[in-house]
């Protein structure tokens, strides 16, 4: 490279070269950038001038980076990142201003939190993108990458690189169809009865059964779902009970009763589930997602305000409805 190649260099090539590496397709590459096929071909071929490296060779119907482009992914995520930040500024006013963004969330923080954030932005802001991704077990590479700009979790990634803080903290509780049963009222209804749960598409279990599990409790569990929306289509009609967050009662098992766990010998704090957000620390003095936190967290102290449409059960003085086979 010359010593004024470098300058031909800008924002736009830049996102050009990571669209052609992320997608492993000029023609997906075009696509996802508005652009004609002829338009990446021609920038790439003056990046390849300027690079000095085919920086991509075909492979099959696709092409492949070269490892010289792989090691420069990194870097241009970075170059990015900072025009960004440079061309952001000192303030942010959403009156007038447009924002795309991409926030990882599994269904429990997303249907919680995300529609009214999205209205709330909606109105704020002159113009909004908004992309949801499943967040999974989240690693770093999630925010360090840039796949999102925001991550809401139970379980944040760690490093040195990783803000988080907490939105809110639930906590556990027993749901059940009332139309087909009272609440468990000792450790042995609860240990007793037949119990639906939540295992992920990736094998992970949910946070609340493996500390149940390391304090060596033992339940019968007969039913696993991908999900907590798939819980209420099971739950429906049956005699079982599921042991989830009491803040899904806002929406996905609004139509159920809850009521309080009664294992008394838990250890201090298994109920308990903190939910947090996370961001990349490129992001931490950035203006508009400064912002946009304070968006998500207003969202989250009025979601806790709101009021369940059906009350916690409490215990009774006559025990519990017989157990019956469904």
């Amino acid at each position: 490279m010359s010593n004024s190649d470098h300058l031909e260099l800008d924002g736009h090539a830049l996102r050009l070269f990571l669209a052609v590496l992320e997608e492993g397709s000029v023609t997906a590459a075009a696509e996802r950038l508005g652009v004609t096929q002829s338009a990446v071909s021609h920038n790439l071929t003056k990046l390849r001038r300027i690079m000095r490296d085919p920086l991509f060779t075909k492979s099959g119907r696709g092409i492949v980076a070269t490892s010289h482009a792989q090691s420069l992914a990194e870097q241009a995520r970075f170059l990015l990142d900072q025009m960004q930040a440079f061309a952001s500024g000192a303030h942010f006013e959403p009156d007038g201003a447009s924002m795309s963004l991409t926030i990882a969330a599994n269904d429990l923080q997303r249907d919680l939190l995300l529609p009214t954030l999205f209205r709330n932005l909606e109105g704020a802001l002159a113009n909004i993108r908004m992309t949801v991704v499943p967040s999974l077990l989240p690693g770093p590479a999630l925010l360090r990458e840039n796949h999102c700009d925001l991550l809401i979790s139970p379980r944040p990634p760690e490093g040195v690189d990783i803000v988080q803080k907490r939105l809110l903290t639930d906590h556990y509780m027993v749901f059940y169809d009332p139309d087909m049963r009272d609440a468990p009222q000792s450790d042995d209804d609860y240990l007793s009865a037949r119990h639906i749960t939540v295992r992920y598409g990736n094998n992970r279990t949910l946070e609340f059964d493996d500390m149940l599990e390391n304090q060596g409790v033992e339940r019968n569990i007969v039913l696993r779902v991908p999900n907590f929306t798939a819980i209420a289509e099971f739950l429906r009609g049956s005699y079982m009970i599921a042991t989830l967050p009491s803040l899904l009662q806002k929406h996905a098992l609004r139509d159920f009763a809850r009521a309080p766990m009664p294992l008394a010998g838990l250890k201090k704090g298994t109920l308990d589930l903190p939910i947090f957000m996370c961001w990349h620390q490129r992001y931490q003095h950035d203006p508009s997602h400064l912002w946009l936190r304070e968006q998500l967290e207003d969202v989250a102290a009025t979601r806790l305000r709101m009021p369940t449409k059906r009350p916690v059960s409490q215990p009774t003085d006559h025990g519990q409805a017989p157990q019956r086979t469904s």
